[in-house]
């Protein structure tokens, strides 16, 4: 049986080799090396690239990135709990709710975020209407700020915060709802004292949903934050792109996977005081 097994779990070993193991050392291999004459990878072996990381701009961006991500997970999560539960009490028109949820999953992420874009920018629509109703005398800078970049992170990520809450809201006993009304608790008592303590795994795993892709992203704050709202995501991109520097963009990246494996290893511990 012990063989059978093993000839049964050899193809996910091989792929998690093949595409996760091997490209990982490949990372960590260019980390170690220098950038050459014209981009790529050369000798000697050096630690420099992490040591450069803790340069006061580069430790900035990590700033800028960790506050921001917080900032969007906070705002997915005050937005997102209300909803996730008027659809777990919403009966039979729960699925029409859950699926108007995921909508924005059958468009493009590039093509909503331009539409974002279209919407902000000093002509758009929010700004003409704005000056149409005379409730301003100019363009307001909507584009191309911190305030942009949160706006589409949280507008993006919104539906992952939403699904585990929903998960977790939809498996809530009524009986213990019911229980609280009848010992006198008002709506809002019921809320914090029963319904918010009991969906706490559903908002941490929602929290870990959103946090880790914003702390990635570069799309999002390359289009709406353009050149004023730079995160090690765009730090990334423009190593391996532009400055073409793969040994300092792979030491980046790693340490990124660390924080994020950091992160996860503390929410772990987390659920496991909680069970």
């Amino acid at each position: 049986m012990q063989r059978l097994r093993a000839w049964f779990l050899a193809p996910g070993y091989l792929v998690t080799v093949g595409l996760f193991a091997v490209p990982m050392l490949i990372v960590c291999a260019y980390s170690l090396l220098s950038r050459g004459p014209y981009g790529g990878v050369t000798t000697p072996w050096t630690l420099e690239n992490y040591l450069r990381v803790f340069d006061p701009l580069y430790l900035t961006i990590l700033w800028r990135s960790v506050w921001i991500s917080a900032v969007s997970t906070a705002f997915c999560l005050l937005l997102g709990f209300p909803l996730a539960l008027f659809v777990a009490r919403a009966g039979k028109r729960r699925t029409l709710f859950l699926n108007l949820v995921m909508l924005p999953f059958w468009t493009s992420f590039l093509i909503r975020t331009y539409a974002w874009m279209f919407l902000l920018r000093d002509t758009g629509l929010i700004n003409t209407v704005l000056q149409a109703l005379h409730l301003t005398g100019a363009p307001l800078p909507l584009l191309f700020n911190n305030g942009a970049v949160i706006l589409g992170l949280v507008y993006g990520y919104l539906p992952f915060m939403v699904l585990p809450l929903y998960a977790t809201l939809e498996k809530l006993d009524p009986a213990l709802l019911d229980a609280a009304q009848d010992l006198g608790a008002s709506p809002w008592v019921t809320l914090w004292t029963v319904i918010v303590p009991l969906s706490k795994t559903g908002m941490m795993a929602g929290c870990l949903l959103v946090f880790i892709p914003c702390l990635g992203a570069y799309l999002t704050p390359d289009l709406l934050g353009g050149g004023k709202t730079v995160m090690i995501g765009n730090l990334v991109q423009n190593q391996f792109t532009t400055a073409r520097d793969w040994p300092f963009g792979s030491a980046v990246s790693l340490l990124l996977l660390i924080l994020v494996l950091g992160l996860l290893r503390l929410v772990a511990r987390k659920e496991e005081n909680l069970l």
